[in-house]
């Protein structure tokens, strides 16, 4: 652990919560500092919120200025959290709850005091943290985004599994029969109740897509994924496998008795504050049963076009392509490929009052107040071909088709941009022009494709490299290879990767970036689409017309530094192109 500076250490009794005296207080040391203008301070003085965040949010200073300027002006130290892990000895003298209301987080304990990392290290402020301890504590200041992300990653819900295990051993009525439905759907405290909901929990807070369970002879796997990649968070007795599948057969609506057959559901549940629908999917393995968990996370914001990763040039072509009064724009890729985030962003560039939007999807992942959305529901007869007939009877300007999943919808989709329709859609494929090869095989005609689609954007998402811990490495052989097959570049300072951190899960990677191939739909290309042109002649003709290809674009983001060659070669297939 490395803290900058001088200790100071305060033992008090009593706990003082924050008031507006305190942000006087802190316009003051900043007015005094030089760091922010009398003016700036009035700027924000009637908004809502602590004065701090104001003052972020409105640019007038920078998260790390603000935590300089306080450490300096109470001389204590700062915390880099870039090399600092959080003791868990230090961490459980506080709840999660106690830490966000107190904004502090313990560090590191001996028999002196406890180190702590808090945004305000005024001596009142340590003094509320030293009651509630009840240790005497060294300060040191934090900023806020390195503080949110700590308490994040040190509190974690799946820390109590290993009490729930052992309480769900203990009971011999559940050890014996597995799916006991008093203890996995009655009573909220039951051990394999709790186990699942700090699953779940923990799956949120770590901003994972998906959870997988799995019985491996005599262990369940619990992984998650987390940026794309799997990774493994729990490990449990074989034991409880059966009821957990069975609690969560109960939450989705789910056969508990049917072992044997592939079911689906889904969950919808609020955590921690946050709205969450799951989808369910079970299937029999040997060993018993695995359980997916797909999360959509309600309350993440909406992405903007020009946040997407989209090269400048590409934005400003996309956002002119989708403006067209007719057509069809379809975004092809895998599954998890981000394909739903960028028709959700196409939808906000086009949201306006003078238009008619309305989609149909499976399942409607966010609500727009001023969009038509429909639901697909099959029990009930709304289906993606049945559910776009009915949009065509409701004076649509935009339709947005979740997934082409069949020829039926593939067919009224083309039609309804052949009938003064802007369609957009979804497809699983692996590259642009793979896109219109698809279609082609669903058995659409040729030149029902070259008149309806004016567009085919393919993308993948690759892992940002963790901007806490980067260091300069040498590429291997081969990533180099490939950064020169594809006109990528050494960065300017040199080769750099995520070492891994506190913040990344000692990965190296943090969150996600787009990488996108858009191919054009002009005459040359619809001339080689009716006359059902080998693949490789019509992927030429693209490139020749300026479309520069996933790998292209990749290598760009390799040469700016955003994330690694092993990344995009581990992210997109390269071989043969």
């Amino acid at each position: 652990m490395r803290l900058k500076g001088r200790h100071t250490k305060v033992e008090a009794p009593v706990a003082a919560p924050r008031t507006d005296e305190d942000d006087d207080r802190l316009g003051r040391i900043l007015v005094g500092a030089g760091r922010v203008q009398p003016y700036q301070l009035d700027a924000v003085r009637e908004q809502e919120g602590a004065l701090a965040a104001k003052l972020i949010a409105s640019g007038a200073i920078t998260d790390d200025a603000l935590a300089r300027t306080l450490a300096e002006h109470h001389q204590v130290p700062l915390a880099d959290f870039r090399t600092i892990t959080p003791a868990e000895e230090a961490v459980a003298l506080l709840t999660r709850e106690q830490a966000t209301t107190l904004q502090v987080l313990p560090v590191a304990v001996d028999d002196e005091a406890v180190t702590v990392a808090l945004l305000d290290p005024a001596p009142e402020r340590i003094a509320a943290v030293a009651a509630v301890l009840e240790r005497p504590v060294r300060a040191a200041v934090v900023t806020a985004r390195d503080l949110e992300r700590g308490i994040a990653t040190s509190y974690r819900a799946t820390h109590e599994v290993t009490g729930q295990i052992t309480a769900f051993e203990a009971r011999d009525a559940l050890r014996k029969d597995a799916f006991d439905l008093e203890g996995v759907s009655v009573n909220e405290d039951a051990p394999v109740v709790r186990v699942v909901q700090s699953v779940i929990t923990q799956a949120l807070r770590d901003r994972a897509s998906d959870i997988h369970v799995e019985p491996s002879g005599e262990r369940v796997r619990v992984r998650y994924r987390i940026d794309g990649a799997l990774t493994e968070v729990l490990d449990l007795p074989g034991s409880i496998g059966p009821a957990i599948v069975s609690r969560v057969k109960i939450l989705a609506d789910m056969n508990i008795v049917e072992r044997r057959r592939p079911q689906d559901g889904q969950i919808s549940m609020t955590i921690e504050g946050r709205e969450v629908d799951i989808r369910v999917s079970t299937t029999a393995v040997v060993g018993g049963e695995k359980v997916v968990m797909r999360l959509l996370d309600k309350s993440r914001p909406l992405f903007k076009l020009e946040q997407l990763g989209m090269p400048a040039d590409t934005a400003q072509r996309y956002s002119a392509l989708i403006r067209n009064p007719f057509g069809m724009v379809i975004c092809a890729g895998p599954t998890g490929g981000g394909k739903t985030t960028t028709l959700y962003a196409s939808l906000g560039e086009l949201n306006s009052p003078d238009k008619n939007l309305m989609t149909i999807e499976d399942p409607v992942e966010y609500t727009f107040d001023s969009i038509n959305q429909i639901q697909i529901n099959e029990a009930a007869g709304i289906t993606f071909a049945g559910g776009l007939k009915s949009i065509l009877r409701q004076d649509p300007d935009v339709i947005l088709v979740g997934e082409i999943r069949d020829v039926d919808t593939a067919r009224i989709a083309v039609q309804s941009a052949l009938t003064g329709h802007f369609v957009l859609s979804s497809l699983h494929a692996t590259e642009a022009v793979s896109a219109l090869y698809r279609l082609l095989d669903m058995g659409i005609e040729a030149f029902l494709i070259a008149s309806s689609v004016t567009a085919v954007v393919a993308q993948r998402l690759v892992r940002r490299s963790c901007t806490s811990c980067l260091e300069t490495y040498q590429p291997s052989p081969d990533e180099l290879a490939f950064l020169q097959q594809f006109g990528g570049s050494e960065p300017i300072g040199g080769f750099q990767h995520g070492t891994g951190c506190h913040f990344c899960a000692h990965t190296g990677y943090l969150e996600r970036i787009g990488v996108y191939e858009m191919l054009v739909i002009t005459d040359e290309v619809r001339e080689l689409i009716v006359d059902r042109a080998p693949h490789d002649q019509m992927r030429k003709l693209a490139r020749n017309q300026g479309m520069r290809t996933l790998q292209e674009q990749a290598a760009q983001l390799v040469t700016h530094g955003t994330t690694t060659a092993a990344e995009v070669m581990r992210s997109i297939y390269v071989a043969g192109v």
